[in-house]
């Protein structure tokens, strides 16, 4: 049984999730309606997962989210609007510690909640199995003691492997879990990295675009949302557009970056399967690494897998920092993964693998 804490201002959505998550069974649930009471609740309550609103009165989420990961950290599942702000407002309660979120559609209540419900249970279930990451700012001044305690009880060294490839491409492929992660990896890449980096993190189209702005002011190397056709070139990081899918191809003899409206026979989007598919197609296998972050399923575990077969180099994030370790599980299945790491040493490795 699923403990459940549904936090958010308006009745008739504490009624409606309250309904979803009874008929899906295996959850006790209980309700608050505001930050403040939010934040009580989890004392006494004890839930292991929250669902939470941004915008509410008295205490708004964030303000919560922060008082939760410090005081008692949970699982949390942030409910976010499909807004410019909304994207900002969710990244900053990744930062803080929430382990997904779910967006809200316009229109109805009730028509919105039937539209999500089903995506909804199954992030929250997984939420519930996630590993929780510290709050970077709750742990401030701690950072150098965790690295330490984290370096103690490493199930295995890091092994840095070198090659002399000059020139390739690197693939990431990531979705519950992944802005953070990505936040703590692309900034370590170093401005004269030299090969190209597309990125495949599952998220609405409304999101992309400031996620990658808020990236690219995080890191040395350029980032932007593969909106439309772009050539692929060094010391730039490719962020696909949520609602597609993004594919490699070649055009005019380079390399090229191409979003397509989404297959449908692959389950999530953008697909991690089909940007590893079509690298497979247009670049040599021995010039591509492969990183498989946090994430739920087992998308691109099969294309990453077949990347080193045929002569490239695959990452998975260790379960040791996933927070949800799923794809990077199934990759390591597969026997898909050249090395397995935790998050803070993938950066160290691609670095040593470009000839850094």
């Amino acid at each position: 049984m699923i403990k459940l804490l549904i936090v958010d201002d308006s009745a008739l959505m504490r009624r409606q999730l309250t309904q979803i998550f009874a008929s899906a069974g295996g959850f006790e649930i209980s309700q608050a309606r505001n930050g403040s009471e939010a934040v009580a609740q989890n004392r006494t309550f004890q839930p292991d997962v929250v669902t939470l609103d941004i915008n509410m009165p008295e205490m708004d989420g964030l303000t919560a989210l922060s008082l939760i990961m410090i005081e008692r950290p949970v699982a949390v599942v942030m409910v976010s609007s499909l807004t410019e702000q909304g994207a900002l407002a969710t990244f900053e309660a990744l930062n803080l510690g929430a382990v997904d979120y779910i967006v809200k559609p316009g229109g109805t209540i009730s028509l919105s909640i039937d539209q999500i419900k089903d995506d909804l249970v199954a992030k929250v279930r997984a939420a519930a199995r996630a590993r929780i990451k510290s709050n970077k700012v709750a742990v401030k001044g701690l950072s150098q003691r965790i690295h330490n305690d984290r370096e103690k009880v490493a199930i295995r060294p890091m092994v840095i492997e070198r090659n002399s490839v000059r020139e390739g491409l690197v693939i990431i492929g990531v979705s519950t879990g992944g802005p953070s992660t990505l936040e703590e990896i692309l900034p370590q890449l170093p401005a004269d990295f030299p090969w190209p980096v597309l990125v495949a993190q599952h998220m609405p189209a409304a999101f992309t675009k400031s996620f990658a702005n808020r990236l690219n002011q995080a890191c040395v190397l350029r980032v932007v949302e593969a909106a439309s056709p772009m050539s692929i070139e060094p010391g730039t990081i490719y962020i696909a557009k949520g609602g597609a899918d993004m594919v490699v191809a070649t055009r005019a003899g380079k390399l090229t970056v191409l979003p397509k409206p989404e297959n449908a026979h692959h389950l999530w989007h953008p697909s991690v399967e089909l940007l590893g598919r079509s690298v497979l197609e247009h670049c040599d296998p021995a010039r591509v690494m492969g990183v498989m972050l946090t994430g739920m399923g087992h998308d691109g575990s099969d294309a990453f897998t077949e990347i080193k077969n045929r002569g490239g180099r695959t990452i998975a994030e260790s379960e040791e920092s996933a927070v949800v370790f799923g794809m990077p599980k199934e990759l390591i299945g597969k026997r898909g993964a050249s090395i397995v790491l935790p998050a803070e040493k993938i950066a160290a490795q691609l670095n040593a693998w470009a000839g850094r």
